[in-house]
């Protein structure tokens, strides 16, 4: 039986012609960008572009998908792509292991963009990046200290409340003209860290929805 009958009996033969037929990049390919990767390659996007710099640790295991004991040490972005190809062997999967910044130029023009970035400058950079070439895309905001997955929500950036990430980010694309844009975000205030130190605690249930939601966008975008 084919792997994507069930999503054909759900939204038609045309529209998985569709999804086959477009070109995803997904930027960021962990805690949230792993389960938007999985979703979409499930879904029957036939061409995805990966990218992320960085490699597979330890401390990822409890919220990335492509971060086992097995692919620690790895880099994502090539653990990404054999999950991918073990999940449907006929996508077309371009990987670039580099760390998207103002400088980046790529050759390559998606019909979507989704930004799971952590860094504030490289977001601003894809932003932009994106607008001059006239390119969708949405992106994730803040999902670490968080855990009541009811307060995540889709909404244009100038819509946003609570998040400190958003709020930082509407500011930036105002002094860059950056046009509005859809984001995945969350209303729930952040939760006090139990201890000291530079990193965010976060969980699998927040951080997994942020990306499925952002491919869910993206998918009945692709379709609609």
């Amino acid at each position: 039986m084919n792997r994507l009958n069930r999503i054909t009996l759900l939204i038609g033969k045309d529209a998985v012609d569709k999804l086959q037929q477009s070109t995803v990049m997904v930027v960021g390919c962990g805690a949230v960008g792993s389960f938007a990767c999985e979703a979409l390659a499930r879904s029957g996007i036939g061409h995805l572009i990966l990218v992320d710099f960085d490699k597979v640790e330890e401390s990822n295991i409890n919220r990335q998908l492509f971060a086992l004991d097995s692919s620690v040490g790895q880099y994502k972005v090539e653990a990404a792509k054999r999950r991918i190809f073990d999940i449907n062997p006929n996508i077309i999967v371009d990987t670039l292991n580099i760390f998207f910044d103002e400088n980046t130029q790529l050759d390559t023009k998606p019909d979507f963009i989704i930004d799971a970035i952590d860094t504030v400058q490289s977001k601003i950079a894809l932003y932009k990046w994106c607008n001059n070439n006239e390119i969708n895309f949405i992106s994730s905001m803040g999902a670490a200290r968080k855990t009541d997955v009811s307060k995540i929500k889709v909404a244009n950036l100038s819509k946003t409340s609570v998040c400190p990430l958003a709020a930082k980010i509407r500011r930036l694309v105002r002094e860059e003209s950056i046009r509005d844009f859809p984001v995945v975000f969350s209303t729930e205030p952040a939760k006090p860290q139990q201890n000291g130190g530079r990193e965010f605690g976060s969980v699998v249930t927040v951080t997994g929805i942020f990306g499925l939601m952002m491919a869910d966008f993206v998918i009945k975008k692709l379709i609609s």
